[in-house]
Formats: structure tokens, sequence, C-alpha cells
């Protein structure tokens, strides 16, 4: 039988590490969070775009440094500000929007560099298709929102995705190169 001392400590010891560990959940700001995809255009011009709708949250544990994230975006939200551009990329030659709405990207591997998100791997679901992808922080903090009187968290994140995994070779290579730079601006507010 172990030394009721001995069995105290462990017993305050796991239970301040239990305290420690905690989930915090935030809320994606839509106003303050934004998608957008870069891609070359015949090797000469970049043609960007950005999706306009979105929605999501975030758990994070910082202690555990671990972390979970949802973002959900409206795939009919797309706006490139040319109304024939945005009309060819909803279609079928791209994101066929009519028949996949929505797309999705759920991350549950954080990388934490100090207190800090580093980087965030998950998968993304998009025309029906699923394939891997890591979002790797160019930055990120925290900090107190001085009108909410909460904690807001959030960061630039960027990606390269070859936009075939998810069947889209409308073009390639001539017309665009496969490589898409994602670009995701987030900030979250502590619930």
């Amino acid at each position: 039988m172990p030394h009721p001392l001995l069995a105290t400590l462990v017993t305050s010891c796991l239970a301040a590490g239990a305290a420690q560990a905690q989930e915090v959940r935030y809320r994606i700001d839509p106003s303050h969070s934004m998608v957008i995809f870069e891609a070359s255009h015949f090797g000469v011009s970049t043609n960007r775009g950005r999706f306009d709708r979105k929605e999501g949250a975030v758990i994070l544990d910082r202690a555990a440094k671990t972390g979970k994230v949802e973002i959900n975006i409206d795939m009919a939200s797309l706006s490139t500000g040319v109304a024939a551009f945005d009309t060819h990329l909803k279609g079928g030659d791209f994101f066929n929007v009519e028949q996949f709405p929505r797309a999705r990207f759920v991350g549950d591997q954080f990388v934490f560099s100090g207190d800090k998100v580093a980087s965030v791997s998950g998968t993304l679901v998009m025309l029906g298709k699923s394939a891997p992808v890591t979002l790797t922080a160019i930055r990120y903090g925290c900090y107190e929102h001085p009108m909410l009187q909460r904690e807001v968290c959030g960061g630039d994140f960027e990606a390269t995705l070859q936009r075939s995994a998810w069947g889209i070779r409308y073009g390639l290579p001539a017309i665009t190169p496969d490589n898409v730079r994602l670009l995701v601006q987030v900030e979250a507010i502590r619930q």
C-alpha cells in the first residue's frame, strides 16, 4: 500500500495537470476571416479569388498543445471581381458549385512553436473528394478585443494545393498550373 503522503502528492499533481489542460472554444469571426486562392495565368499574371461566406470553430488546448478547427465554405460566394470569370469558376470546369455547394476543412494536427500555432494539418473536402492539407502560419497571435471584452486568436495561414487532387483539371498545365496557393486569414472569438 502506498504511503498516504505520496498518494496525496500524486493526486494533487494529477489534479493540477488536469486543471492546466483545458480546451477553449472559439467561433470564427466571418468579418475578420477570409479564404483566398491564387493561381498563375499563362505564367504572366496571377488570378485571384476569394470566398465571401464562411463559418466555423476552433478548439485549442494550449497546455496540451492540441486543437481542432473546422471551416465551412460556401462555394457560391466565390468572387474574383469579374462576373464572367466567377460564372466559369462556379461551373463544371472548376468548382461545380451547383452539385457541390460547400467545401470543408477539418484540421486536428496542430504544431506549436512555443505558445503559438505554427501549422494545422487536416483534410479538405471539396467536389466530393478528400485530400490532406497543411496550413502553415505566416503569423499567429491572440489579444484581448477592446470592444468585445473577449480573447481573440488568429493569424494568416498558407498552403500550396494540387488542384488535380480534387479533380480540377481544366487548363492543365498550359493555362493554369496544378499548384494553387491558398491563403486563410482567420480570427476567432473565445466563447
